[in-house]
């Protein structure tokens, strides 16, 4: 037989390019043995990306689940891996220096082996930390290689990339197809590129199968030299996930490479108990078209890791849209309709943005940009007439080097907004913070845990992690999973013009959480709010009359202050157009809405983190 390929099983990924939520720790831990029992994986991905912000959403503990899952595989010699986001470790935005080092000796120390590390430009220069951090840890280093498709990204940029992380002490360099883009040839040639510079060298590819490249690409990039090839299992491979097990370990034996057997028995105890948590409550929060394979990805060049939360993003802002066209006798739009025309959208803007990779976070920034622009165009309004400051960040140059140049357009719109570029490191905007991080935990009576690792949780995911504690994030989650539950077991006949268009009205349920009761308001589509009367909204009645309202630009959870350092609008205050009067958290960032009429408030319409719809009243001014 030939040269011997590995296989890793990316189970992590597998779920977050499904849906929203990861299997809970339980759930974890029980498939751990039959993954080990099937004899064939050198690798499996337990955690990194999403998983702990995931894990604190629906009220878990991420530590816990860590160690716990990581254990078996520790103890059976199959190494561990994470995913991590360079200057933004697990998060979506960046972080300093001491909780990124902090983050790779945690991370190790709860059984992880391999830090798999992106940066979402390509930049080294945000890399070259994650490294250093890792290897310290005593972590492998492996860095990777952001795969699109365009103009400027050729074989020979690629290659320059990886000679620059290997320069830097790069242990492993990983092939990220994140959209299952990369063309099966090119990807050869950039594998043996790799190889020319360091023969040695560990290659992993890692492709989605989305476009129906992947099994090819995988093929090529083994042909090229690569040693090890990421792997999916049903029944969540294919569709925006990754390649099944079960072909790609043909193709390459059928190539003459050397594969171990797989323990079929195995294998399918695998594939019903992760049916078992899709049936439990994480097929929920998977939407039936990222079980399904589509050409038209190719174009857009949108990544499976995304397209979760991307149908997800779509099918909200659908209802939202289509709620604004029947307000103003408009024909109402379907989600392929809305699909295609964000696919085109990105397209468009794509290059204006300086031509990011399309990898967490950029490629949510231009699919955010894509789609809210799509949203304004239907209504009348222009293109970029709401761009959260993270995207500002980006193109201005804080986040790194973009590959292409920003168009000249948004560089006009940067200055009439007095937004300046920046050149420097962007590691130095970040100040170091575990110190007041570590009196804030003391001062709320909050252990630092094991290892520090609640430090470190509080640290990149700060209000996740007061939800988490306080007990909240659970009973959001149970009552958004009875909403869910709710609109399952309605029957077809009472939905309505394809927007659950009957109005079914909201449900009180009590959820208890540790043994305190939360009252909380549940809805057919899902939607939920705690019971906050302090937050309630304040109708209040002028003399004057009310005669003008400011409206939501976009659907979201809103808020009326970003911390404590803002102070709430209220009745009575006198605001001018242009001024910051509140917030919504839409697709994974937070936009700042601006007045576009000055006034003074006579109603507070909102209350602070409920869930709204594009077009719904903020406030009414007199």
């Amino acid at each position: 037989m030939g040269r011997e390929i590995g296989l890793c099983l990316v189970y992590r990924d597998m779920w977050q390019s499904s849906g929203k939520y990861m299997p809970r720790v339980d759930q974890l831990t029980r498939v751990a043995e039959p993954i080990i029992d099937m004899g064939c994986f050198k690798r499996v991905e337990t955690n990194g990306g999403g998983f702990e912000q995931i894990n604190l959403l629906y009220g878990e503990n991420p530590n816990v689940s860590n160690r716990a899952w990581t254990q078996p595989f520790n103890d059976a010699g199959i190494q561990t891996q994470m995913l991590e986001r360079g200057l933004n470790a697990l998060r979506m935005y960046p972080v300093s220096n001491d909780v990124r080092e902090l983050m790779f000796k945690v991370k190790k120390l709860q059984g992880t082996d391999i830090s798999r590390s992106f940066d979402g430009l390509n930049d080294a220069r945000n890399l070259q930390k994650s490294i250093e951090y890792a290897k310290a840890g005593g972590m492998i280093s492996q860095t990777c290689l952001c795969i699109t498709y365009s103009k400027i990204h050729t074989v020979d940029y690629y290659i320059s990339k990886a000679e620059e992380l290997i320069n830097l002490g790069a242990e492993e360099i990983c092939i990220k197809d994140m959209a299952g883009i990369g063309r099966p040839v090119s990807l050869g040639k950039i594998v043996a590129g790799i190889k020319e510079i360091k023969p040695d060298i560990l290659v992993q590819y890692h492709g989605h199968s989305g476009p129906g490249f992947s099994v090819t690409s995988s093929l090529e990039a083994v042909r090229a030299g690569a040693d090890i090839v990421d792997v999916a299992v049903e029944p969540l491979s294919w569709g925006t996930v990754h390649a099944d097990l079960l072909t790609v370990h043909e193709v390459l034996k059928d190539a003459g490479y050397s594969l171990p057997d797989i323990n079929m028995k195995a294998y399918m105890q695998v594939r019903t108990l992760t049916q078992e948590f899709i049936d439990d409550f994480l097929g929920y929060y998977i939407n039936p078209k990222n079980r399904l394979m589509n050409s038209l990805l190719i174009a857009p060049g949108l990544p499976g890791g995304m397209m979760g939360s991307l149908m997800a993003d779509l099918e909200n802002n659908l209802k939202s849209l289509n709620k604004w066209m029947e307000k103003n006798n408009k024909p109402q739009l379907t989600q392929d309709d809305l699909l295609i025309k964000l696919f085109d959208e990105v397209q468009h803007v794509w290059p204006m943005m300086g031509y990011p990779p399309l990898v967490t976070p950029y490629s949510q920034y231009v699919k955010n940009a894509a789609l809210v622009n799509v949203m304004q165009m239907e209504k009348g309004k222009e293109r970029w007439s709401l761009l959260d400051d993270n995207t500002w960040d980006m193109m201005l140059g804080k986040s790194g080097r973009l590959p292409g140049e920003v168009s000249t357009e948004l560089k006009d719109l940067a200055k009439e907004q007095g937004r300046e570029f920046f050149e420097g490191d962007p590691a130095e905007l970040v100040p170091d913070c575990l110190d007041d991080l570590r009196k804030e935990m003391a001062e709320k009576g909050w252990e630092t845990g094991q290892d520090d690792e609640e430090l470190l949780e509080y640290a990149l995911h700060p209000q996740q992690y007061i939800d988490y504690k306080s007990g909240k994030a659970k009973a959001d989650f149970e009552a958004d999973l009875a909403g869910k539950k709710t609109k399952a077991q309605t029957p077809t006949s009472a939905v309505a013009n394809g927007n659950d268009g009957w109005d079914l009205g909201p449900k009180s349920i009590q959820v208890d959480v540790n043994g305190e009761k939360f009252n909380v308001n549940i809805s057919y589509d899902g939607g939920q709010s705690a019971d906050d009367s302090q937050n309630a909204a304040t109708p209040v009645s002028s003399s004057n009359g009310v005669v003008k309202e400011i409206l939501a630009p976009l659907e979201g959870k809103v808020f009326l202050t970003k911390d404590s350092s803002e102070t709430a609008k209220k009745v009575g205050d006198t605001i001018s157009e242009g001024d910051v009067i509140c917030y919504i958290e839409a697709m994974k960032v937070v936009n700042a809405v601006k007045a576009d009429q000055s006034g003074t408030i006579a109603e507070v319409c909102i209350k602070d983190g409920e869930d709204i719809f594009d077009d719904d009243v903020l406030f009414k001014l007199n």
